[in-house]
């Protein structure tokens, strides 16, 4: 039979980590509509109670030796406890939370059951993965919605030059480049990053380079775009933290949901329509946008339609409840790429 410290000690660590557990299962249900992690995480909780009960099995014993007004513990707290940032600070908060009681609860019952310690270990090895998991996922939808995303390749612009094209295309309204060249070493695709950010910045407009994080952070870009054969979201995280935003490209309403659970920035949709820059096997239309507008998980994230979009499409996109649109042909090819952005942007308008 466990003395009474040793109840009162138990009791409290298997309250503060089932706490903790249920706001990561409520972030979990309610932040992120993500129905496999809110049960994991409803499981352990459920099974830490499995574990109190067997280990301290009369529920009278234990709640007579709960005392919360002579608790020291109850009138020691920093300001650190007080103050949140945002959901993902809430989420690393209840993970910390519950790992350090598990450890607690696995130590004490050490000295009962080196079973149900057994237990105790496993759930708070879960606990780390599933805690991590909510964190990253909340971490995503930091981009803003931006309404025209241009993306520069050199060999596309057939007019100007690459630095023509895109200062025109600032002028034009586009709150975003994308850098995408497939050719270029990495000296040079690190100083056309740079002069890309150099040009872009000073008007506030965000530069994202395709599949490359470490280019990203060293021209001090806003973000990285990745496609589904690319570094996952998690890679990235792993590189950058949360110094780049992440986009994922999606070619349906599955990739969208599996995007907005690993964290991801915005997404990148499409094939949207026949595009001549790409060669696809298949388009998705507009109707992959309504989808992914409408469904709860990936609903509230910014969002870019990509592939064969031009001036005289774009309405049918807006119509679908799309709002923001990827190109690249239809300005950096066009003998104006300023009228280009402004026509697709002026198309846009309900």
């Amino acid at each position: 039979m466990m003395r009474g410290d040793a109840i009162r000690m138990l009791d409290a660590c298997c309250n503060r980590a089932q706490e903790a557990l249920r706001t990561l299962e409520d972030l979990a249900r309610f932040g992120l509509d993500d129905a496999h992690a809110q049960r994991e995480l409803k499981t352990a909780r459920h099974a830490i109670a499995e574990i109190r009960s067997d280990l301290v099995p009369r529920d009278a014993q234990r709640l007579s030796w709960r005392d919360t007004p002579g608790d020291i513990g109850t009138r020691s707290s920093t300001l650190g406890e007080q103050a949140r940032d945002d959901l993902c600070s809430i989420a690393e908060a209840a993970g910390a939370r519950a790992s350090q009681a598990l450890r607690t609860i696995e130590e004490l019952a050490k000295l009962h059951s080196p079973e149900a310690a057994t237990r105790a270990e496993a759930i708070r090895y879960r606990t780390y993965e599933l805690s991590q998991r909510v964190a990253l996922a909340l971490l995503g939808g930091r981009a803003r919605q931006w309404r025209l995303c241009v993306l520069i390749s050199e060999a596309l612009c057939t007019h100007h030059p690459w630095e023509a094209v895109a200062r025109a295309a600032i002028e034009g309204g586009a709150e975003c480049l994308q850098l995408r060249e497939k050719s270029l070493d990495d000296c040079a695709l690190l100083e056309r990053a740079c002069a890309m950010v150099a040009l872009a910045r000073p008007h506030g407009v965000s530069v994202i380079v395709n599949d490359r994080p470490d280019i990203a952070l060293a021209a001090r870009c806003d973000g990285v775009h990745v496609g589904q054969q690319d570094l996952s979201v998690r890679d990235v995280r792993a590189i950058a933290g949360d110094a780049l935003l992440v986009g994922v490209s999606c070619s349906s309403l599955e990739q969208a949901r599996e995007a907005a659970r690993a964290g991801t920035d915005y997404l990148g949709l499409g094939p949207i329509f026949p595009s001549t820059t790409k060669a696809r096997g298949f388009v998705r239309g507009v109707e992959l946008v309504r989808e992914v507008v409408q469904d709860p998980a990936s609903a509230s994230l910014p969002h870019l339609a990509i592939s064969g979009i031009h001036p005289g499409n774009v309405r049918e996109l807006a119509g679908a409840g799309c709002r923001g649109v990827a190109v690249s042909s239809a300005v950096c090819s066009s003998e104006d790429p300023r009228g280009a952005c402004e026509a697709i942007l002026a198309a846009m308008e309900p």
